[in-house]
């Protein structure tokens, strides 16, 4: 009788703490929060499918796999461009229907009719205009991708303004865009490799009808999800806003502190990552180190169910205690368990890694790997959260709302420094003697090989986890920090500001 009395006051206790939030901030409906981080997978969607576009482009369309690769690095560079041009223009835009839902359609449309003209008649065009054909629509692909990145950062701001709520979002992005890599990678090599070759133009159409249907459905949960909430009073303090300009860029990066040291966390951890699930890096640390390439199958194949239950309770824990302390506990613990499993192949026998081998070797890799990569999603799952807060910390300090603008100048830097990724391997690689090829599954063992490997794999993820430690010491935007921010920004949307008043509240 006694725990039924304790459960009501505890259920009592959640809806009055719930009912003062409500009036505190501008929350998300459950459904919003589950429906409009959806908007993640169909982009993820179209960047899957981009993927084996150097496929299409070297078979069907007849383009050396040199050109094929030129052309995709240097659209990479055009992206890194327009990122900045496309958010401004969105930014200053106040249409009746909104910021993000004209957007998101729009970025869909054009990345949905860019890749059906391309994958449906670029292989038909004659050969001296192929190339240019193709160019030019995956520029177009590329800005309807600029256009639905920056949609989705910035109903990331306006779904909810609650430093408890952003967490979950960020949260579900993540498990939502693990599932469709599963999904994704399952019809791609279980279903379409198997039916077909990359020669064959039918493999890249029926691609094209997957992505385009898993986008339409994203695009959908993700305008439902936002309708209530994409209106003027909810960009920035309202009609009071200033509007941004160009010149203003510059300023934005170099006077918003929180926003230099979420690029410097973020950025280092992206690139390090990149570099340590490189394709050459995980043949050298499974088909080298541990001599068996098949087990990093089997490690991704077992890690799905536990990365989602980590990340799970990980963001559970971020509710409570906010975006920033939530991340340093992932990225402490990320640290801990990728020194941990160097300790493990330094000191242990990595040939006795099998999964016909269940010994020590075998359960404390196992276990290291999956608990290491959920810690990693845990911190992933955190980036949107944390930026909308950077956004949102720009408008207290300046009243402009600068929500895409912001979400590109972090995209310039990100696409900048990771882009490096492949470069950095190359030439470490070249340092110890792999100079005209990369190794390879029969590259034998030797003791560069291994420290290499260490490094690749785990020492520069180590390294950019310090770095991000070191960054959060100098980023102030805490829970405690948000609901100041949150409540002050609100009450900037109830009034009218008087020219000098901004510069009064941010001193």
């Amino acid at each position: 009788m006694r725990n039924k009395e304790e459960r009501e006051l505890k259920k009592e206790q959640r809806k009055r703490e719930t009912s003062e939030r409500n009036k505190k901030f501008r929350r998300a409906k459950w459904w919003q929060l589950a429906l409009y981080p959806m908007y993640g997978m169909g982009h993820n969607a179209f960047s899957f499918m981009m993927g084996i576009v150097a496929y299409y482009a070297a078979g069907p369309v007849g383009l050396s796999t040199v050109i094929a690769s030129f052309i995709i690095t240097g659209t990479r560079i055009f992206d890194g461009i327009t990122d900045p041009i496309i958010a401004l223009i969105i930014d200053k835009t106040k249409g009746k229907f909104g910021k993000v839902r004209p957007t998101a359609l729009i970025g869909y449309l054009t990345m949905a009719t860019s890749t059906s003209v391309m994958f449906l008649t670029t292989h038909l065009v004659p050969d001296g205009f192929r190339m240019i054909y193709f160019i030019i629509l995956y520029l177009i692909f590329i800005i309807g991708y600029t256009i639905n990145g920056v949609a989705g950062n910035i109903g990331n701001t306006i779904l909810t303004n609650d430093p408890k709520q952003r967490p979950i979002y960020g949260g579900l992005n993540m498990i939502y865009t693990m599932l469709f890599y599963a999904a994704g990678t399952i019809f791609l090599s279980f279903y379409l490799t198997r039916k077909y070759t990359y020669d064959d133009v039918e493999l890249f159409q029926e691609m094209l009808i997957f992505t385009l249907i898993i986008g339409a459905i994203c695009c959908l949960a993700q305008i439902i999800g936002i309708w209530s909430k994409d209106h003027l009073e909810n960009f920035g303090i309202g009609k009071n806003t200033v509007k941004i300009k160009a010149k203003d860029l510059w300023p934005i990066l170099k006077g918003n502190r929180p926003l230099q040291m979420f690029s410097i966390a973020m950025v280092t951890d992206k690139l390090s990552l990149q570099i340590a699930g490189n394709a050459i890096v995980n043949v050298m640390l499974f088909a080298i180190v541990i001599g068996d390439y098949a087990m990093m199958g089997a490690t991704q194949g077992i890690s799905t169910l536990p990365n989602i239950l980590v990340l799970i309770l990980g963001i559970s824990y971020a509710m409570k205690v906010g975006s920033k302390r939530g991340y340093v506990i992932a990225t402490w613990t990320c640290l801990i368990l990728y020194a941990a499993m160097f300790l493990l192949l330094w000191l242990g026998d990595p040939t006795q890694i099998r999964m016909d081998n269940m010994g020590f070797m075998t359960i404390a890799f196992l276990f290291l790997y999956i608990a290491k990569n959920a810690a990693r999603y845990v911190s992933s799952g955190l980036v949107n959260p944390m930026l909308a807060d950077v956004i949102d910390y720009n408008t207290y300090q300046t009243n402009t709302y600068a929500a895409g603008t912001i979400s590109a100048i972090y995209g310039l830097i990100d696409k900048v420094v990771s882009s490096l990724q492949q470069t950095i391997v190359g030439l470490l690689l070249a340092f110890i003697g792999f100079k005209t090829a990369f190794p390879d599954v029969n590259t034998p063992y030797s003791d560069k090989i291994f420290w290499m490997t260490m490094l690749l794999n785990l020492g520069v993820v180590m390294l950019a986890y310090i770095a991000s430690l070191i960054a959060m010491k100098y980023y102030e935007l805490d829970k405690d920090r948000m609901e100041e921010i949150q409540v002050e920004l609100d009450r900037r949307r109830q009034v009218d500001i008087s020219d000098d008043e901004p510069n009064a509240l941010t001193k």
